[in-house]
C-alpha cells in the first residue's frame, strides 16, 4: 500500500464492498406466489412474497377472499462468500366465489407486488346430491322482493363426522344489510341414506335498492374430531372440513308508483280489537285496545297505530305499543298491541272511528287497507256533574187566604228563637287571624336578601336533573314508536308538548327533525325508515338545549347585608 494515496485507498475499499453486496442485493427482489393455483370454492391456498422490504399490506384482500392464519420466516445462508438473507411472508387465503379471481398487487414497503390470477371452481363440497362429508343450504323465503322488504334467509349445515371446531360464515351482500336473528337449531336428518347433523341459523336480509342483489353463498370452515375407523383406514386426512353453498341471486323490485305512504311491504296484516266497549261516561275513561299481527315486518319498520280522532266530543290518551316480534319458518311476525282511553266531554252518542292502515301486499303485488269498524259508544251522564235542579211545588208556594204577602221572606215569626252558626264563625275569624299573620310574616321575609350561598328558584330551575337520559333516548330511537320518541323527548325537556321541545333546542338540525317528524306523524309526509336514520343521526350524542341567560355576578357585595345572629 505504499505510494498509494489515502483517497484513492478509501474509493477501492467502497467499490469492494459494494461488489461483495452485489448478489445479495440481486437476491432480494420482492415476489409473490401462490400454491396451490387453483382451488375450489370454501378449500384456502397460501400466498407467500418474499422480499426484504418488510411485511406486505394484506387489506386489499379482503374484497375476494377470507384472509386466515399469517406467518412469516427468515432464510439466511452463504453463497460465494457473501451473505444471502431473505423473509417469507405466508398467508391464508379462502375464496368467497367462484371463477378467476385476481390476487391485487400488495404494498410492501416502497415497493408493489405483480397482481396474481386464481382459478376457483366450484368443487363438490355443497351439495346434498355429492353424498360429502359436509355440505351448506341457504333458503330464501323470497326470490323477488321489494325494496326494504324483510326477507327471511336460512342456512343449513349439514355435517358427518363429529366436529371439533368450526365457523359458518354469510357475508353481508353489497347494496343491502343483513343481521343475524335468534339462535341456532340443531336437529339430525337422513340425507341419500347417509346421516347427519344439522345445525340452522336464521339472517334477516333488507334490500336497499332495486336491481340484482348478488347474495353470497354461505361457508364454513371446520376441523373434526376424528374417530377410531377414520384414523385407522385413513380417512381423517388432516382433520379440515370445508364447506360452500350456491351463491343466490334476488330480483330487487323498485317501489311502485302507485304504492302507498309510508311505504310498508308485508305478506300479511290483521286489525282486531281485543277490547271494544258499547258504552261510556262522561268524564270517564273507557279503554279501546287495538291488535295488529304483521307477517313480514320487523319492530324498526311498523309505523305506529294511528290515534282515533273524536273531535270535541271527547279526548283520547295512547299509551306506548307493546311489541312481540318471532318468527315463522324463516319470515318475521310482529303483533303490536295498544292501548287507548277514551274520554267523552258530554252525555249522548260518541263514535270512535275504526283504525285504517294503508299497506303493501308483496304476494299479491297490490295495494291493500287494514281497517276496523267504528265504535258507537252510548255516553251516560257523569257522577261528578252539576246538581240538577228540583221541581218548584206551586201548590205549597201560592199563598192562601190567610197568608200575609207583605211579610219578608226572612222574617221569623214571634215567639221563634234563631238559630246561628257560632262555631263555624269562630272558625273563619280564626282563619282570616292566621291568614292576615301569615302574611305579615311572608312581607318581612320578602325585604330580606338571600344569602349568596343559597339557590334562588332560577338556580334550581337549572340545575335540576333532567327525566331521562341520552341512553334512553338512544334505545327509544333504536326501537320504539314516533309517538314514544316524542314522549321521551318531552319528559328529558319536562315539558308537555313537541312545540315547547322544539322552542327549547340550540340546535338547528334538531329542530328541523322534529319539525318533519311532526309532517310525518299528522300529514304522512316523508318516509319512515329515513325519518328515523335522520334523528338518531341528530341526537346521536343527546339534546342540545339551549341555555338561558343568567344575571351577571358584578363581585359587588349586596346592598343591605343580611346581619347575622
Amino acid at each position: 500500500m505504499i505510494g498509494v494515496p489515502r483517497r484513492t485507498f478509501h474509493v477501492t475499499v467502497l467499490l469492494v464492498l459494494l461488489l461483495a453486496g452485489w448478489p445479495l442485493a440481486a437476491l432480494a427482489q420482492t415476489r409473490a406466489w401462490l400454491d396451490p393455483a387453483s382451488t375450489t370454492v370454501g378449500e384456502p391456498v397460501s400466498l407467500q412474497v418474499e422480499t426484504d422490504q418488510g411485511s406486505p399490506d394484506y387489506a386489499p384482500l379482503n374484497a375476494d377472499f377470507v384472509v386466515g392464519a399469517q406467518s412469516s420466516s427468515r432464510q439466511v445462508q452463504w453463497s460465494n462468500g457473501s451473505m444471502q438473507q431473505r423473509n417469507v411472508y405466508t398467508v391464508e387465503l379462502t375464496p368467497r366465489r367462484s371463477g378467476t379471481l385476481l390476487v391485487p398487487s400488495l404494498q410492501v414497503g416502497s415497493v408493489r407486488t405483480e397482481p396474481l390470477q386464481l382459478q376457483v371452481g366450484t368443487g363438490t363440497v355443497g351439495t346434498a346430491q355429492s353424498n360429502a362429508a359436509a355440505f351448506v343450504e341457504t333458503e330464501v323465503d323470497d326470490a323477488r322482493p321489494y325494496v326494504q322488504q324483510s326477507v327471511g334467509v336460512v342456512v343449513r349445515l349439514y355435517f358427518a363426522s363429529q366436529l371439533a371446531s368450526g365457523e359458518l360464515v354469510l357475508d353481508t351482500p353489497e347494496g343491502a344489510s343483513l343481521q343475524r336473528v335468534g339462535d341456532d337449531r340443531t336437529d339430525v336428518r337422513q340425507v341419500n341414506g347417509r346421516r347427519y347433523n344439522v345445525v340452522e341459523r336464521r339472517f334477516l336480509l333488507i334490500p336497499e335498492r332495486s336491481g340484482p342483489l348478488r347474495l353470497p353463498g354461505a361457508r364454513f370452515n371446520g376441523r373434526t374430531a376424528g374417530g377410531f375407523f377414520d384414523d385407522f383406514f385413513g380417512n381423517g386426512g388432516d382433520g379440515r372440513m370445508n364447506a360452500v353453498a350456491p351463491e343466490r341471486t334476488l330480483q330487487v323490485r323498485a317501489q311502485p308508483a302507485q304504492a302507498p305512504q309510508p311505504w310498508l311491504p308485508l305478506h300479511d296484516l290483521q286489525l282486531r280489537y281485543t277490547t271494544a266497549p258499547d258504552s261510556a261516561r262522561a268524564g270517564e275513561a273507557a279503554t279501546v285496545v287495538v291488535e295488529a299481527v304483521a307477517n313480514g315486518a320487523t319492530r324498526a319498520q311498523f309505523t305506529d297505530l294511528p290515534v282515533p280522532d273524536v273531535g270535541d266530543a271527547g279526548q283520547v290518551f295512547a299509551e306506548a305499543a307493546q311489541y312481540d316480534e318471532t318468527f315463522t319458518g324463516s319470515a318475521p311476525r310482529l303483533k303490536i298491541t295498544r292501548r287507548y282511553s277514551i274520554v267523552p266531554r258530554q252525555a249522548g252518542t260518541l263514535v270512535v272511528p275504526g283504525p285504517k292502515m294503508s299497506w303493501w301486499n308483496v304476494d299479491r303485488g297490490a295495494a291493500e287497507q287494514a281497517t276496523l269498524p267504528d265504535l258507537t259508544l252510548t255516553v251516560a251522564a257523569g257522577r261528578g256533574g252539576p246538581a240538577v235542579p228540583q221541581p218548584i211545588d206551586t201548590e205549597a208556594a201560592l199563598p192562601g187566604d190567610d197568608a200575609q204577602p207583605d211579610t219578608p221572606a226572612s222574617s221569623v215569626p214571634l215567639g221563634t228563637a234563631e238559630t246561628r252558626p257560632w262555631p263555624w264563625i269562630a272558625a273563619a275569624a280564626g282563619l282570616a287571624v292566621l291568614w292576615l299573620l301569615t302574611l305579615a310574616w311572608g312581607w318581612r321575609r320578602g325585604r330580606r336578601t338571600p344569602s349568596a350561598g343559597s339557590p334562588t328558584p332560577a338556580d334550581v330551575r337549572d340545575t335540576a336533573a333532567p327525566r331521562g337520559s341520552v341512553a334512553e333516548l338512544r334505545r327509544t330511537l333504536d326501537g320504539e314508536g314516533f309517538d314514544q320518541v316524542q314522549a321521551q323527548l318531552c319528559a328529558m325537556a319536562g315539558v308537555e308538548r313537541l312545540e315547547e321541545v322544539i322552542g327549547r333546542l340550540a340546535d338547528p338540525g334538531q329542530r328541523q327533525v322534529l319539525l318533519d317528524l311532526q309532517a310525518a306523524r299528522w300529514g304522512g309526509q316523508g318516509e319512515a325508515s329515513a325519518l328515523r336514520a335522520r334523528l338518531r343521526e341528530c341526537f346521536r350524542d343527546g339534546p342540545h338545549w339551549s341555555t338561558p341567560a343568567k344575571a351577571a355576578d358584578t363581585g359587588l357585595a349586596p346592598l343591605y347585608p343580611t346581619s347575622r345572629r
